[in-house]
C-alpha cells in the first residue's frame, strides 16, 4: 500500500511538473493573478470571461458567459508566435456548453500574416447549440508559409454559457509544446521600427498651397506603393518612408522645387528595370486605371511616373494580393498601429493616404459614387489634420468611408469614441422608418410594455425638441450605406440612444393625437436588444394554408434542403423569405430546384494586382438543374434587410422559371468583403468584387429590383400584418 501511494504521488508530481513546464498555458492552470484571466489569455468580444473550477482536467477552465440580451459574442483567446514549419495545423480542445441559443459555441483557430488573416475557422458551420457535457472538438487548417501569429480561442455567440479546457495545438501532428521554434527571415520592411512610437510630424495652419502639395504627395505615394518593384518586394516600410520624406517636402512651396524633390525621392529607390511583360490595360477591361492626373505634372515628374507605370511590378506584392478562387483584394502588411488610440498628425495623414489609394485602385464600384473620388483626397486633408481628439478622428474616418456609398463599409472596429458619442443607454422599443416616418414596431422586452406608454404603430416626430428630419440631416453623413433605405435602416436603431437615462419625445398615436412623454432608457445588457430583426431559432420551413410552402433563410440548414423539396413538391407555390441574412449558403443547393436547365445568373468584375485600377469581367456563373424542377410559383421576399449573401441568393432564385421578387430596395452591397486596417486600430471593409447580372447590369447601390414593389404601411404595422407575406400568398393564389 505504501509503495502504491508513493508511486501514485510520483505520477501526480510528474504530471504537475510537466504542466508547470509547458511553454504555453493551454490548460488554464497557470493563474498568477486571481483578478485576471489565466496567464497569457486575453479577451476578444463583449461577454464576461472567468476562470472556473468546472474543468475537464486539472482544476481550472476558461468560461464565457453571455449578457442577458445575448446578441453579441465573446472569446477567450491565446496568441502564439508562428515560429514553426509545416503544412497542416490542428487545434483540439474540450468544450462544455449550457443553454446556448441564437448563435453557436466552438473552438477558434486563426492564423495571421502579411498584415491580415490567412486562415480562419470558428466552427460556426457546425451550429453547436443547446446543453452538452465535456466533449473533444478539433479544427484543421492549411498552415500558410506567411504565418506570423497563431490565435487559438473558445468562442460563444448568442446566448448561454461555455467552458473550455485542455487545448492542444499541433503542426503536422506534432504538439507545439515540444516543437523546436525556427527563426524566420523577415522582409526589410518589417525590420524598420523607427516610427513605431510616433511619426514626429506636425502639420498645422496649412496654406492652400501646402494642401495642394499634400494632395499630390498622396497620389504619388500611393502610385509608387502599388507600382514600384522595390516596394512590391517588401524592401521598404512605405509608411515610414513617407514620414522620412514629409519634413523636407512640406517646406517646398515652389512648384519646380517641389517636383524636383519628388523626382529625387523616387530615384532613391533605384533604377527600375524595363519590364518586357508589362502591358497597357486589357482592351476588354470594364474599368481602366485613372492615371490622367499624371499628364498634368511637370515634364520630369510625368516622365518618371509614366516610366514606372510602363515597367511596374508584376506578380507577388508585399502590400496586395487577390484571394484565390474569388478575386477580392487582400490588403497585406497594413499595420493598424492600434497602440495609438489618437494617432499624431503624420499617422492621420497616412490613414487618409492609405484609404484613398486603396479605394482608388482596388474598389470595384468607384465609378458608382455620387461624388468624384478624385476630389476627396484634397477635401479631407485639412479635416484629418485639424481633428482635435479621438472622436473627431473616428468621425472623419467614418465620413470618408461613407463617401464610397457601400453598405459593407463602416467602422467595424476601433470606433470606441463613436459608440460613446451615440450613448450607452437604449430605448425599450424597436423603431423603423415606415412611409418615411419613425414608427414603433416592437418592444425589446414584453414585460416593459406597460411602462413604455407607446403603442405599436405610434409615430415619433421629435427627440429632445428636435424634429426627426433635422436629426437625420445632421447625423446621416456618419452612417455609411449604399442607398437611402439602408441608411435609414442603420440610423433608426441609434436615434433614441443617449448618454442620459431618459429622453423627451413627441409622438402621434393612431387617433392622430400628438403627445409628449419622457422615455426611460436602459443599459444595453438589461434589454433583449436586436439590431434589425428579432432572431429566431425556429425550423426554417413550414406549410401555410392553401397548400403554400414557406421557407425563411434566417435559420435554414443544409439538411433542410431535401425535406423542403420533398414536402413542397406538390404545393401551389413556395414563398422564400430573405428579409434576413441566410444562415447557410443555398444559391446552388436550393436554387437548382427552380431552373429547368443550367441558367446564368451572375458575373463578376475583378481587380488586377499587375495593373492597379483595372477591372475585368469573369464568365457568367450558372445555376445547374437537377432535372427535377419545381412546377409551382416561387415568390421571394426582400427589403433593406436583404444584404450581401442575401442579395446574391435572390439573384440565384430570380434565374428560376417562375420566380417573382417581391418587396422593396435591398441593401445594394454585394460581393466578398475585403478588410482594411487604418492607424488608431480602425477596421473597415469594402465590397471587394463587382457583382453583376449576366447582361452586365449592376446590383451595387441599386440592390435587387423587385418585380412587384410592396412596402409595409403604418396601418399594417398597427394591425400586426406582414403585408409582404400577405401579398405573396395573394399572388400565388390569384395569378
Amino acid at each position: 500500500m505504501k509503495k502504491t501511494l508513493i508511486a501514485l504521488m510520483t505520477i501526480i508530481a510528474l504530471n504537475c511538473h510537466c504542466q508547470e513546464n509547458k511553454k504555453y498555458n493551454l490548460g488554464f492552470e497557470k493563474h498568477t493573478d486571481e483578478n485576471t484571466l489565466a496567464d497569457d489569455w486575453f479577451k476578444w468580444g463583449f461577454y464576461d470571461l472567468t476562470i472556473d473550477k468546472n474543468a475537464h482536467s486539472g482544476k481550472k477552465s476558461g468560461k464565457i458567459t453571455s449578457g442577458q440580451e445575448g446578441n453579441s459574442f465573446g472569446s477567450i483567446a491565446y496568441k502564439i508566435p508562428a515560429n514553426f514549419k509545416g503544412k497542416k495545423i490542428r487545434l483540439e480542445g474540450f468544450m462544455k456548453i449550457k443553454e446556448v441559443k441564437n448563435g453557436f459555441a466552438g473552438l477558434l483557430l486563426r492564423i495571421d500574416g502579411n498584415g491580415g488573416t490567412l486562415a480562419f475557422n470558428n466552427m460556426q458551420s457546425q451550429n453547436i447549440t443547446g446543453t452538452r457535457d465535456w466533449k473533444k472538438y478539433s479544427i484543421t487548417l492549411n498552415y500558410p508559409k506567411e504565418a506570423e501569429n497563431i490565435f487559438i480561442a473558445g468562442i460563444l455567440s448568442g446566448k448561454g454559457e461555455a467552458w473550455f479546457d485542455d487545448f492542444v495545438l499541433s503542426i503536422d501532428d506534432h504538439d507545439v509544446q515540444t516543437l523546436k521554434e525556427v527563426e524566420k527571415k523577415l522582409p526589410k520592411a518589417k525590420l524598420d521600427k523607427e516610427f513605431d512610437n510616433g511619426s514626429l510630424i506636425k502639420l498645422s495652419n496649412l496654406t492652400s498651397k501646402q494642401i495642394d502639395n499634400l494632395e499630390l504627395l498622396g497620389r504619388v505615394w500611393g502610385f509608387l506603393k502599388y507600382h514600384h518593384p522595390e516596394i512590391a518586394k517588401g524592401n521598404y516600410n512605405w509608411d515610414y518612408e513617407l514620414f522620412r520624406f514629409l519634413p523636407k517636402y512640406i517646406k517646398k512651396e515652389n512648384t519646380s522645387e517641389r517636383d524636383k524633390l519628388l523626382v529625387d525621392w523616387i530615384n532613391l529607390y533605384g533604377q527600375v528595370k524595363e519590364c518586357t511583360k508589362c502591358k497597357s490595360s486589357d482592351q476588354n477591361a470594364f474599368l481602366k486605371p485613372d492615371l490622367n492626373w499624371i499628364n498634368y505634372q511637370s515634364k520630369d515628374l510625368k516622365k518618371k511616373l509614366l516610366y514606372i507605370y510602363n515597367n511596374r511590378s508584376q506578380g507577388k506584392h508585399y502590400y496586395i494580393k487577390m484571394f484565390a478562387n474569388v478575386g477580392n483584394p487582400e490588403f497585406k502588411n497594413e499595420n493598424s498601429y492600434s497602440n495609438m488610440s489618437f494617432p499624431d498628425d503624420g499617422f492621420r495623414l497616412l490613414s487618409l493616404y492609405r484609404y484613398w489609394n486603396i479605394i482608388n485602385y482596388f474598389f470595384p464600384y468607384k465609378h458608382l459614387m455620387d461624388e468624384n473620388w478624385n476630389k476627396k483626397l484634397k477635401e479631407y486633408i485639412p479635416q484629418f489634420i485639424n481633428v482635435k481628439n479621438e472622436l473627431e478622428y473616428e468621425l472623419a474616418a467614418v465620413q470618408i468611408i461613407g463617401d464610397i456609398q457601400d453598405t459593407h463599409a463602416n467602422l467595424w472596429g476601433g470606433a470606441d469614441k463613436i459608440n460613446e458619442w451615440k450613448g450607452s443607454n437604449h430605448p425599450p422599443i424597436h423603431v423603423q422608418f415606415i412611409e418615411n416616418q419613425l414608427v414603433v414596431t416592437d418592444y425589446y422586452n414584453q414585460e416593459l410594455k406597460s411602462e413604455v406608454g407607446l403603442n405599436i404603430g405610434d409615430v415619433i416626430t421629435k427627440i429632445n425638441g428636435n424634429s426627426v428630419d433635422k436629426i437625420l440631416k445632421e447625423k446621416s453623413k456618419f452612417y455609411p450605406a449604399s442607398n437611402l433605405p439602408t441608411k435609414l435602416r442603420d440610423i433608426s436603431t441609434d436615434l433614441l440612444r443617449s448618454k442620459m437615462n431618459s429622453i423627451e419625445i413627441e409622438f402621434v398615436t393612431e387617433n392622430s393625437s400628438s403627445q409628449k412623454k419622457t422615455l426611460k432608457l436602459y443599459p444595453k445588457d438589461s434589454l433583449d436588444l436586436y439590431r434589425w430583426y428579432r432572431k429566431s431559432d425556429k425550423t426554417s420551413f413550414k406549410m401555410l394554408d392553401n397548400n403554400i410552402g414557406y421557407v425563411t433563410l434566417e435559420t435554414i440548414k443544409d439538411e433542410d434542403i431535401a425535406p423542403i423539396k420533398k414536402e413542397f413538391k406538390n404545393t401551389k407555390g413556395i414563398i422564400i423569405d430573405i428579409r434576413n441574412y441566410p444562415s447557410t449558403f443555398v444559391p446552388f443547393s436550393l436554387g437548382s430546384y427552380f431552373v429547368s436547365s443550367a441558367t446564368p445568373f451572375v458575373k463578376f468584375t475583378n481587380g488586377n494586382v499587375d495593373n492597379p485600377g483595372e477591372f475585368t469581367f469573369t464568365e457568367s456563373l450558372k445555376i445547374p438543374s437537377t432535372g427535377k424542377t419545381y412546377q409551382g410559383k416561387l415568390v421571394v421576399l426582400v427589403n433593406e434587410l436583404s444584404q450581401s449573401q442575401a442579395e446574391y441568393t435572390a439573384m440565384a432564385f430570380k434565374a428560376g422559371n417562375n420566380t417573382k421578387i417581391l418587396g422593396s430596395t435591398t441593401a445594394g452591397a454585394d460581393g466578398n468583403i475585403s478588410v482594411i486596417m487604418l492607424p488608431g486600430g480602425l477596421r473597415t471593409m469594402i465590397s471587394g468584387i463587382g457583382v453583376n447580372y449576366p447582361n452586365g447590369q449592376e446590383t451595387q447601390r441599386i440592390g435587387i429590383i423587385p418585380d412587384i414593389e410592396v412596402k409595409p404601411t403604418i396601418e399594417g404595422i398597427r394591425k400586426g400584418k406582414d403585408e409582404l407575406l400577405d401579398k405573396a400568398v395573394e399572388i400565388i393564389l390569384n395569378d
